[in-house]
């Protein structure tokens, strides 16, 4: 079972070279990234004008266990996860909605998501 779940801020934390105070390294190790997260980073990245191909960016993506397909159960209940408010991106909800799926621990860099109670813990890295 995958114990965690990560969202695109943490990669693009690490890409931006903004501090965090999680021992990142640990939190990559098994963890994993909906497929909808990951085309946020690379799109986030091309945004920014960062080569996507260039080492640091494929070393950070590298130590991604997996990269989960979004299903139709993580899109009912990104669904269902509006509820949350209407400024929440769906993108955001994948996230959530993969970690509820998988009944794993969720890393983001974005505080706001401390306030939510989505039946999984939600860990902060900064």
């Amino acid at each position: 079972m995958t114990s965690r779940v990560l969202d695109a801020s943490v990669i693009l934390a690490i890409a931006n070279n903004e501090p965090y105070d999680t021992d990142l390294l640990s939190v990559f190790d098994g963890a994993v990234m909906s497929a909808v997260n990951f085309a946020e980073v690379i799109t986030r990245l091309l945004d920014l004008g960062i080569d996507v191909s260039s080492t640091p960016v494929q070393r950070a993506l590298f130590l991604l266990s997996t990269i989960e397909p979004f299903t139709a159960t993580q899109g009912r209940i990104a669904g269902e996860l509006r509820r949350l408010g209407k400024n929440i991106a769906l993108g955001d909800r994948a996230c959530m909605a993969l970690a509820i799926d998988l009944g794993a621990e969720l890393y983001t860099a974005d505080t706001k998501w401390a306030e939510f109670d989505i039946g999984v813990n939600i860990h902060l890295i900064r």
